[in-house]
């Protein structure tokens, strides 16, 4: 009997490594149970252990594992940095800041992905969801794009996955926008969105604990819109509040 030289298992492994990488490179946020769940959608049939061998033989993480012991390496950008950590702009529409955080409720953590406008400092566009991935930036932006009607803004945001997967390169791309990053390493490279999210940590997030998600998700929502938009005023924008701001009215700092 002729021995095959490529035994049915490896052969079948070859393809799920295949579409792993494919899957990984599109969202590089998706770690070996996503892309499980990624492959199941597309008809491969593969398990959670099987899959978790074959994504640490390929060295194939998500962006946000943690290995102990081992000092993880930030992504490369897909864009340059247009903003040198100069958060202000002239006029509306001009330049945008996006940025994710997540917080804890009982039935798991809540996601949210935030742009903000740096000439009035209102947010944009948000969107949320339980997962951290590229399509809750994705998200985001569509749901700024479609509210704004922007032409030639820069959007600058950090190396996270999301914003470096294909899905929210194109979105970019297609709507007219330039994308823009910070270096890796530099905290100060995103600080106006740093801000932004200690004062949702402070005045939403660590208040209280939070049972489910759709209930931090209206606390969030209403903050936004009522308070930080319409109450807060802030130094930066001659002591007026987002919603009242006129961005060519304001002094430079």
């Amino acid at each position: 009997m002729k021995k095959q030289p490529v035994s049915r298992r490896d052969w079948d492994e070859a393809h799920l490594i295949n579409a792993a990488i494919d899957i990984h490179h599109d969202d590089p946020a998706f770690g070996c149970r996503f892309i499980a769940d990624e492959l199941a959608a597309r008809g491969l049939a593969a398990g959670e252990n099987r899959m978790a061998r074959l994504c640490s033989q390929q060295r194939i993480w998500s962006v946000f594992a943690r290995k102990r012991g081992l000092s993880r390496k930030v992504g490369p950008p897909v864009h340059g940095d247009l903003v040198s950590r100069q958060f202000t702009a002239a006029r509306r529409n001009q330049l945008w800041l996006a940025d994710i955080t997540e917080h804890p409720t009982t039935e798991g953590k809540l996601c949210l992905c935030a742009i903000k406008d740096a000439c009035s400092g209102r947010i944009v566009g948000y969107s949320m969801d339980s997962r951290m991935k590229s399509a809750l930036a994705v998200a985001a932006l569509r749901n700024t794009i479609a509210l704004r009607a922007p032409a030639g803004t820069v959007v600058h945001s950090d190396r996270g996955g999301q914003f470096r997967s294909r899905a929210y390169v194109r979105t970019l791309a297609s709507n007219g926008l330039t994308g823009s990053m910070g270096r890796a390493g530099a905290c100060g490279d995103n600080a106006a969105m740093d801000s932004f999210f200690a004062l949702l940590q402070k005045n939403v997030l660590d208040r209280r604990r939070w049972e489910i998600r759709d209930q931090l998700r209206l606390a969030i929502i209403t903050w936004i819109e009522r308070t930080y938009h319409r109450r807060r005023r802030q130094r930066r924008l001659d002591k007026l509040t987002p919603s009242n701001t006129r961005c060519s009215s304001l002094r430079s700092h």
